[in-house]
């Protein structure tokens, strides 16, 4: 019987931990990720007082689960994304509609020409109540509301020297749109106010790179899979409101998120990575990038 010489107990350990980053699932991987001492450090800095890392660590977590593509998106990419909703004090996902995480192909031509996905990076959808939130959070306005107009509503407006909205809704929840408004009051008194019809929002959503169009321009809603398909009266509400913006005392937060609805919505790397200042550690057998 041949004698082995000893493992080191530092390769041992090695070894061992190089086994169980192998049986990790890649959510287990980025949760993993996420509460490193370093990156917990980043997220608690960066929270509102009334949020702690522990707290959007979980519901991230549960976004994970519910969409397991997020898992397998570039690491840094998809923790950048978070540390950015959470300097924004915005929670990610569908309870409180606040912000979105959504995966976003990196595409490039290869030798011979054909779009391949380098990888997939996240990109923060920040959601229409995540803008009344931030709106309200400012402290120069004491109210702000988006709502949709559909047929049978009464509904006029006027610009001018005495401008006037007026809206009485029919009830008729399945009637189609035919424009969104915002409405924003400010502390001093003063009302500001923001009309779109569904035809001035759809030329936005034209423009958007995830909205696939007909030969003469027009979109082509049955082959579009992107937000505006899918959601489009939150997406609607959310582009007037983020029009509104321009006439209302806005804090830097606002203008930060407008900045980063706008690079998603047309397609923009938002380069998220680049906001990781902590230090951080890819766990051996991890590079990084789950795709």
């Amino acid at each position: 019987m041949t004698n082995q010489p000893p493992i080191a107990s530092a390769d041992l350990q090695k070894t061992q931990q190089s086994k169980q980053v192998a049986n990790k699932t890649p959510e287990q991987t980025l949760v993993g990720f996420m509460n490193q001492p370093a990156m917990k450090s980043q997220l608690a800095a960066a929270l509102p007082r009334h949020m702690t890392a522990d707290r959007m660590i979980r519901i991230v977590t549960t976004e994970i689960r519910k969409n397991p593509t997020l898992a397998k998106c570039d690491t840094q990419s998809f923790i950048g994304a978070v540390v950015q909703c959470s300097q924004l004090g915005l929670e990610p996902g569908g309870a409180l509609g606040h912000a979105y995480l959504i995966p976003f192909e990196k595409r490039k031509k290869d030798s011979a020409g054909n779009w391949v996905t380098e990888r997939t990076d996240i990109q923060l959808i920040i959601g229409y109540r995540g803008m009344i939130d931030l709106a309200r959070r400012s402290g120069q306005i004491i109210s702000l509301s988006a709502r949709a107009v559909r047929e049978g509503d009464e509904f006029s407006y006027e610009y001018g020297l005495d401008e006037r909205l007026h809206h009485k809704p029919c009830d008729d929840e399945s009637a189609p749109i035919t424009h969104v408004y915002s409405v924003a009051k400010l502390r001093d008194g003063g009302v500001q106010f923001e009309v779109m019809s569904a035809r001035q929002v759809n030329q936005v959503a034209a423009q958007s790179k995830s909205v696939k169009k007909n030969k003469d321009g027009s979109i082509n809603w049955d082959g579009t899979n992107s937000p505006w398909a899918t959601h489009w009266e939150e997406m609607a509400k959310k582009t007037v409101i983020r029009r509104l913006f321009k006439y209302l005392p806005v804090s830097i937060e606002m203008q930060k998120a407008v900045v980063l609805d706008e690079k998603a919505e047309s397609d923009i790397d938002q380069d998220n990575a680049s906001v990781l200042s902590a230090e951080y550690s890819v766990l051996e057998g991890d590079s990084g990038n789950h795709s």
